[in-house]
């Protein structure tokens, strides 16, 4: 087992030490020497960490990377028995980098838009066209922090754009806080979208580009994903089917359908 292969993977998801020791039930210093490779893990707890960086034992123990997951799970909340809905959480950096950038070429000029206005927009259109059409659009993991629904991949692709000079990266101060913007330096490849992505994002960056740091980030915190996940956890996609009325994109035909969401998210959220 390599202690670096999983401090690397954990950073890359975005998860702190205290989270990834709670849900292994270690203390946090005993995790400290797992990843200083002082300790090692039983199998069972291997099982647990890989569950938890969303891939299989296997590719922990033997350091791969693994950026596909097939969840099967089964369609309640639409009223089909035997009907399965995929879940593929696939990680499409190139088409998250096309994505930013077509976010910073239409709105990115906004003296609003800085970088925690961008990870909400990013969460909005994710789970917002998951809702609408049952599938990813760029695939992003988020965590649920104080501040609303994160990318974990987002810094890491922010970096390399800033590294190939594709995004220029600038912090300005607004008022008493410091505002981290980025500044596209190429045109998007618009290649890399659909009509139908072109159009969900355009609506998303309609209804949602004007409000600011505080705003976005108050918004976020009443969607029903972000409120159903404790502070470091993944926020799962399926969970945009708990939405209430206030945050659903998707319009639910049967009306019986609608009141057992409900009861479930209370059920959630209680």
């Amino acid at each position: 087992m390599d202690n670096l292969f999983i401090q690397k993977t954990r950073k890359g998801l975005g998860l702190s030490k205290s989270f990834v020791s709670r849900k292994l039930d270690l203390s946090r210093s005993t995790y400290d020497k797992v990843e200083r490779g002082t300790k090692s893990l039983t199998y069972n707890q291997l099982e647990q960490l890989a569950s938890l960086f969303n891939m299989p034992v296997d590719n922990l123990i033997k350091k791969e990377e693994y950026v596909t997951k097939i969840n099967i799970i089964k369609d309640k909340d639409e009223g089909i028995k035997n009907e399965m809905r995929i879940n593929v959480p696939q990680k499409n950096i190139k088409k998250m980098k096309e994505v930013l950038l077509y976010i910073l070429i239409k709105v990115g000029n906004k003296p609003n838009v800085g970088e925690t206005v961008i990870n909400k927009l990013l969460y909005f259109i994710d789970f917002d066209y998951y809702e609408k059409y049952g599938k990813q659009l760029t695939g992003s993991t988020y965590i649920k922090n104080h501040f609303g629904p994160t990318p974990c991949e987002l810094k890491q692709v922010v970096e390399q754009m800033s590294k190939d000079k594709e995004i220029l990266i600038l912090t300005n101060k607004v008022f008493d806080f410091q505002q981290k913007k980025y500044i596209p330096l190429r045109e998007p490849n618009l290649e890399y979208l659909n009509a139908q992505e072109f159009v969900h994002i355009n609506e998303v960056l309609a209804r949602l580009s004007n409000k600011n740091a505080k705003e976005i980030s108050e918004y976020s915190h009443g969607d029903i994903p972000w409120r159903m996940f404790k502070d470091g956890e993944k926020i799962d996609y399926e969970s945009v089917f708990y939405r209430d009325d206030n945050y659903s994109v998707k319009e639910y035909d049967d009306e019986l359908d609608s009141n057992t969401k409900k009861g479930k998210i209370k059920k959630q959220i209680i």
